[in-house]
């Protein structure tokens, strides 16, 4: 049995505290409820690099992180109360790094066996170690408030990670989508993923476009910068519709007379807390979507473990897909 593997981590305070470095670490056992996954490919996503940079979602408590959310491999072992014929299984993973030390960058990772979902056969490790987090978020934006089916739906930013797979998850529940993009490669992509109309917002009038489509307005808004964004939002909304933000605003929003008159909401999105139920429903909406191929990854660009730093780097830079690791 194999009791060392090596792992990307970083110390969270000190002179070194958020550089990367490969490390040799016991292989973690898997305690009750859990499962060991042998990691084959980590998927790397904006809260990855924030956090070991100090933004966003805290490391306090914790002295070194291996970091990264999401993933994909292996069932190798199981822990007491879990099911023995889940060894061998391929797996999707997600939060592997929320509230605990140990994420994805590494060769071995235990935890919940519900974090560990089975891929389907035709699905690669890719794919599903860009799922988690982005395709979570985009689901409970989309559904929070239940079916969708012939709603009007604007996803701003759809060529993003989690604007891609709410184009996607929303065309496939019966919504018209439109998508707000930049450039013309992110227009293809939100295009090809099944959005119904494209904007790009630097070249064109989005509120006069969406009406011209959408002469009632959008009942759903899947927001990136709320900030940058609410006048559009309520100036596209229709009556009684609703903004999922799973962007945090840079700073107060100022009053809205569109969102007002309108009876609108303003939802926010934080995947890492929402409720179990909506982690369950979001687990078994993707999964069945994968199996149906209706449920496309984004271009990738790969970094062997050691250029984890780089990995995370390329993520802040904005690269235009996603951001994945070769675990050896």
């Amino acid at each position: 049995m194999i009791r060392s593997m090596i792992a990307a981590r970083y110390d969270t305070s000190g002179p070194e505290a958020g550089r990367v470095r490969i490390v040799e670490m016991d292989v973690p056992e898997p305690g009750p409820g859990e499962v060991l996954v042998r990691v084959r490919v980590s998927g790397v996503n904006p809260t990855d690099w924030k956090a070991r940079v100090g933004e966003g979602l805290t490391t306090g408590g914790m002295d070194w992180v291996i970091p990264n959310q999401d993933g994909a491999g292996v069932v190798e072992r199981v822990g007491p109360g879990v099911d023995p014929g889940r060894v061998g299984e391929r797996v999707w993973l997600y939060e592997c790094q929320w509230g605990r030390q140990h994420g994805s960058a590494a060769q071995w990772i235990a935890l919940p066996e519900q974090q560990a979902v089975p891929l389907p056969e035709h699905v690669d490790f890719d794919h599903g170690a860009g799922l988690g987090i982005p395709a979570m978020t985009a689901h409970r934006a989309l559904f929070a408030d239940g079916p969708i089916d012939g709603d009007v739906v604007l996803v701003q930013g759809g060529a993003g990670a989690v604007g891609h797979a709410a184009v996607q998850l929303a065309a496939r529940a019966g919504a018209r989508v439109a998508a707000t993009v930049s450039s013309p490669e992110k227009a293809r992509l939100a295009e090809e993923a099944g959005a119904g109309l494209v904007v790009n917002y630097r070249e064109q009038d989005v509120v006069e476009t969406l009406r011209a489509w959408a002469p009632d307005g959008v009942d759903r808004v899947v927001e990136v910068a709320i900030s940058a964004n609410l006048a559009t939002d309520g100036a596209a909304l229709a009556a009684g519709g609703t903004i999922a933000s799973y962007g945090a605003p840079d700073g107060p929003l100022p009053p809205n007379r569109d969102l007002i008159a309108k009876n609108a909401r303003i939802d926010f999105v934080l995947v890492y807390t929402m409720p179990e139920e909506a982690k369950r429903a979001a687990v078994a909406d993707i999964t069945s979507a994968l199996r149906d191929g209706a449920l496309r990854p984004l271009p990738t660009r790969r970094f062997p473990l050691e250029e984890t730093q780089a990995a995370h780097e390329a993520v802040e830079a904005g690269f235009v897909g996603k951001v994945l690791i070769d675990v050896p």
